[in-house]
């Protein structure tokens, strides 16, 4: 009987499934057993070749020679990885193997790693498919016992070839003809120039937003309550009309108020729906200021090194019915400190799927994020892995809970002829909002809640003042990385103008995929198309220039969010992937020559007195997502130093961060409000400061020692009969 051979997308991967099906013996990038061998990629071993493979004349950037659309793409191996890969291909041409096993990360990416790879090294054997969504020991032993035939993800392959194919053919083209035709580095793609649209489309909302004064009146009485005034007609609680609310003031001076009702509802509240990878993205760039980059990375970790969570690359937030019964053994799992009392409640009853979170028709090749049943050892967390599982954790526990019940009473009072509100809550059950007692409810605008005294319908209330409340309306918020990734994921919700466009977008979905979008948004900090300042994103000015030399279509975020749609056409057999290849070429095609006929400019504004040390240009200086950094002007050049970087340091005049300047000896801390300090001189001051702290093993052992005394039983039972008045 031949061998078979387990092809793993990372090498830790590859030693769980390794151990698992008894492979003990270690060979040159795999490990060998008696009936299978496992071995692994290092992410991409096989990549599309770049266009001077095709021809010599593409070694140069020429418009004349674009579009360049070879009739087919050609794969090349990595040559980083190129070890790994001829180790690989040995094993797959082995006469001894009868059988490939693809046991790649399950989903669009890490199919496409091993058909590449397979098709890279010409073999033509068996393939079967391994897909699971977690990699602890029992999810291999289940996952090997139901094998997939691997022509069921051939679909699947075809996908992500199409996805990659129409990168190359739209990116190499847009990039070579605006670059050459600027002579700038322009980079442009089909996901990333949309994606770039969006921000400068909030960015002209928020410099076209007229702010708009509204009023309101609020009266407080002697029973310790306010009351908010209400328009009759509008339902709302504030008024654009000055006048009017000046006429109110006036005219219920001196007036008390009449409670008309005192409504009474019993409402409950459920928990927010299990994480997708888009969602916990937000969430730990909201809570933790985490790039979507750095949470995927951490959640990789989970999920691959620690094993406590299921596969992170998933856009639902759904179970699938057959994980119900594994749900009682996750969470004993997870019930560790500081979850076990959530999870003793949850585990008191039978676990039933609710088709809030369980629902098989909105799970396509993953469920929602969840812990595994691999049992938790917190101690091996890193405090960044600490923070996302307990994101985790904590919103499984409480979809897992009963819902917050409260009775919610709503005051309505008569000043004179004028309608007023009170609203007040009084909490039944905390329900799931147990699992995060220590943490505070977000604020809502709106009729603030407050705790309401005993009152009938009929009381009198003596107003004690009246009092005029003024508010502006604001502008949208210009985005951040989290609300970058809801708009991306939903384009139309964060769109203004034509509603058929808005129509179009939302029919077809987002920009990109859960597993994309995150190097999507570093590509344009990449490129200094995009800037952070504090947590907020702008268009830089080269990013401004992009647009405006790029063709309408490519910063379409309705056209890309329809390839996208057609990407899961083809993923379902409904597209053939041809058709969609072809569209691309004829895109690119269209969008090389409106370029080539533009008469626009490029006008570089950041240029330095400086020049490169390589060619002899002068600089650009440009903010990198971490720092300040010299860029040469020459693309072929490629010269790029780092001039400043952002520190968690603080000034000790106004402390805000620190930005760290120079090299060597030279550096030196600068703080906007004009404080600057040597790094030696930073230095010796932290140094001083930290001798003068007490250290926080002194402060524990120091409180050990008073626990001690405390706990003395003498001290203890005398202390309990001692009286005090």
């Amino acid at each position: 009987m031949g061998k078979i051979v387990v092809l793993a997308e990372k090498p830790s991967v590859g030693r769980d499934l390794a151990r698992v099906l008894q492979c003990g013996k270690k060979g040159n990038g795999y490990f060998e057993g008696s009936t299978h061998i496992v071995t692994w990629a290092l992410g991409h071993l096989v990549t599309h070749a770049d266009p001077e493979a095709y021809s010599d004349s593409y070694k140069t950037w020429k418009m004349e020679d674009l579009p360049m659309l070879p009739q087919e793409l050609k794969l090349v191996v990595i040559k980083k990885t190129s070890k790994q890969f001829q180790a690989v291909k040995a094993l797959l041409n082995r006469k001894d193997v009868t059988e490939i096993v693809i046991a790649t990360d399950a989903g669009r990416e890490g199919e496409l790693v091993a058909r590449w790879i397979i098709e890279k090294a010409h073999v033509h054997k068996p393939i079967k498919r391994l897909w699971i969504s977690s990699v602890t020991d029992k999810a291999i032993k289940d996952g090997f016992k139901k094998l997939k035939n691997g022509r069921e993800y051939e679909h699947l392959f075809h996908s992500a070839a199409a996805r990659a194919e129409a990168d190359w053919i739209v990116g190499m083209n847009a990039t070579r003809a605006l670059t050459t035709k600027h002579n700038a580095q322009l980079s442009s793609g089909r996901v990333q120039t949309p994606t770039l649209a969006i921000i400068a489309e909030r960015e002209n909302e928020i410099k076209a937003f007229q702010p708009k004064a509204y009023y309101g009146l609020k009266a407080n009485t002697s029973a310790g309550l306010h009351l908010v005034w209400q328009d009759a007609k509008t339902k709302d609680i504030k008024t654009f009309d000055k006048e009017k609310i000046d006429s109110l003031a006036i005219g219920l001076a001196d007036k008390d108020a009449v409670i008309v009702s005192a409504d009474k509802a019993y409402k409950k509240t459920f928990s927010p729906g299990l994480y997708d990878l888009t969602e916990l993205q937000r969430d730990a760039n909201k809570r933790f200021g985490y790039s979507a980059k750095e949470t995927l990375s951490i959640m990789q970790k989970l999920y691959e090194q620690h094993k406590v969570l299921t596969y992170p690359r998933t856009d639902s937030r759904y179970l699938s019915s057959d994980i119900v019964e594994t749900l009682s053994e996750r969470v004993k799992a997870c019930g560790v400190k500081p979850y076990a009392k959530a999870a003793m409640k949850i585990l008191q009853k039978p676990i039933k799927g609710n088709p809030s979170f369980v629902d098989d028709s909105k799970v396509s090749d993953h469920h929602a994020i969840i812990p595994t049943e691999e049992t938790v050892i917190a101690s091996a967390f890193s405090d960044k892995e600490r923070k996302i599982y307990d994101l985790v954790v904590k919103r499984f526990l409480a979809v897992l809970s009963p819902p917050f019940e409260y009775e919610q009473t709503t005051l309505t009072c008569k000043i004179g002829q004028e309608t007023f509100l009170a609203k007040g809550k009084v909490v039944l059950s905390q329900g799931f909002k147990e699992v995060y007692e220590f943490e505070a409810d977000e604020e809502k605008e709106g009729l603030a809640e407050q705790k309401l005294p005993a009152l009938n319908k009929g009381d009198v209330l003596k107003v004690q003042t009246l009092v005029q409340t003024k508010g502006e309306t604001k502008p949208p918020a210009r985005f951040n990385e989290a609300t970058l990734l809801s708009a991306m994921e939903n384009p139309a919700k964060y769109m203004s103008g034509n509603a058929d466009l808005k129509k179009v977008i939302g029919e077809t979905g987002g920009l990109g995929t859960v597993a994309t979008r995150a190097d999507i948004i570093e590509k344009l900090f990449n490129s200094f198309l995009v800037e952070k300042k504090g947590k907020e994103l702008f268009v830089t000015s080269k990013g401004k220039q992009l647009l405006d030399l790029v063709p309408q279509d490519l910063k379409s975020p309705a056209l890309t969010a329809e390839w996208e749609q057609k990407l899961t056409l083809i993923a379902k057999g409904k597209l053939s992937k041809q058709a969609f290849i072809q569209e691309m070429k004829g895109y690119a095609k269209a969008v090389v020559q409106e370029v080539k006929n533009s008469d626009k400019k490029f006008k570089h504004d950041n240029i330095t007195g400086r020049k490169c040390p390589e060619c002899g240009k002068l600089l650009l200086e440009v903010n990198g997502k971490k720092g300040k950094m010299f860029v040469c002007q020459d693309r072929e050049c490629g010269y790029r130093k780092g001039v400043s970087r952002a520190t968690n340091a603080r000034c000790p005049v106004c402390h805000k961060k620190l930005e760290l300047r120079g090299e060597g000896d030279g550096q030196i801390f600068v703080c906007g409000c004009g404080h600057r300090e040597k790094l030696s001189a930073f230095t010796e001051r932290k140094k001083k400061s930290q001798n003068s702290k007490v250290s926080k093993k002194e402060v524990a052992n120091y409180m050990k020692k008073q626990n001690d005394e405390l706990s003395n039983p003498a001290l203890a039972d005398a202390l309990s009969k001692l009286k005090f008045d």
